[in-house]
């Protein structure tokens, strides 16, 4: 039996969903920070298994997501550059901007790339001397220190044709925004796995401490949500919130200390603008002094059109939990994960998508387009 297997056993869920099932007070409004907790919630069907007064919120854990139109804006037009090599993930090829994508530009004829990694763009940059290879960085404290390694690793070749345009952005400081903003209810928070193998848990105590409400990290598997809804409904009860480690097999108090080092070595934290939120002080990660050659921002001017949302959207609604997806008037119809309109439907960690593809009152799986038949 392999490791995944035996977290899957049905023994091992059943106390979690009986004693979540035994709730009785009033009720509670749970946010899952972390878009692949989102996905994993509705691909494993967890949300028919609570009674009615366990609410699931979905929060705003998916960096394509958040990433503001200007940001995008600014990385289309980079790519549009004769000489220019733009590389990126995956995910943010059919990000909508404000006017074009990514992928757009592509198609009409601009040089841009996707990688798996970040030291992929590093190659990129020494095979092509005679360009300007700019990497579009996107993602929280998990691909951060990646990201950080690429350019000492860029430093060290003394690579002068090498750029990075950064929308990194770190989560704790964003539940706090969002937590004192009054558009939403919360209260249990399950924070983000993958982040918190960087950070630890010890970023989370100010939730627990300033706002009485209950943490829990965890995993991905069905057990480590449910556990972590169990754990979070009886701090509820108790009245004595804590922040917990559920998933100890790869999250530590103290976190990665030495992918926290490499990070302050290469950034410099200050504000950032959210999607959906606004601007966030503590959450943007821009380059330090010693790394600020690297800065496409700074170095690589282009010009840039008035930033526009598109109308009708509802993507910042929803990233905040005060919209789920089919209360917004595009879902399903005008937006879908083919033809997206905003960023939530289009990244794989996205609520529309993941809402979109899995659950059945949009009719998921019941034949409607090809991406419903997936």
């Amino acid at each position: 039996m392999s490791f995944v297997e035996e977290l899957r056993l049905p023994d091992l869920v059943r106390p979690f969903i009986r004693k979540i099932a035994s709730y009785e007070g009033p009720p509670i409004h749970i946010m899952e920070v972390c878009g692949t907790h989102t996905v994993a919630i509705f691909r494993h069907g967890l949300k028919g298994l609570l009674p009615p007064a366990v609410k699931l919120l979905s929060g705003p854990g998916c960096p394509v997501c958040v990433t503001p139109n200007e940001v995008i804006d600014r990385a289309i037009a980079l790519a549009a550059v004769p000489g220019h090599i733009l590389v990126t993930f995956g995910d943010m090829m059919k990000v909508p901007g404000s006017y074009s994508s990514l992928a757009q530009a592509k198609a009409e004829g601009a040089d841009v790339r996707v990688v798996y990694s970040p030291l992929e763009s590093i190659q990129l940059a020494r095979e092509n001397r005679s360009k300007i290879v700019i990497f579009f960085g996107v993602g929280f404290e998990t691909t951060a220190p990646t990201t950080a390694a690429c350019l000492v690793e860029a430093r060290s070749a003394s690579l002068r044709n090498y750029f990075f345009l950064s929308a990194h952005k770190l989560v704790p400081p964003a539940i706090g925004a969002l937590l004192t903003s009054g558009d939403v209810h919360v209260d249990g928070l399950i924070c983000p796995g993958h982040v918190s193998a960087i950070i630890g848990s010890k970023p989370y105590e100010f939730i627990a401490r300033d706002h009485g409400i209950g943490c829990v990290v965890t995993g991905f598997e069905p057990v480590d949500i449910l556990q972590a809804l169990s754990l979070l409904v009886e701090m509820r009860t108790s009245g004595r919130p804590s922040v917990v480690i559920g998933y100890r097999r790869a999250v530590r108090p103290e976190g990665n200390v030495k992918a926290q080092e490499l990070m302050r070595t290469v950034f410099s934290v200050g504000s950032s603008v959210w999607r959906g939120i606004g601007e966030i002080p503590g959450t943007g990660l821009s380059l330090s002094d010693e790394y600020e050659g690297f800065c496409a921002t700074r170095h690589l001017d282009v010009k840039l059109r008035p930033v526009r949302e598109a109308a009708g959207c509802s993507c910042g609604e929803i990233l905040r939990g005060v919209k789920s997806p089919p209360e917004c008037r595009l879902f399903g119809t005008a937006c879908t994960p083919e033809y997206p309109v905003g960023p939530c439907m289009v990244s794989t960690e996205g609520t529309c998508a993941a809402w979109y593809r899995y659950s059945p009152s949009t009719g998921a799986g019941s034949g409607g387009s090809s991406e419903r038949g997936a």
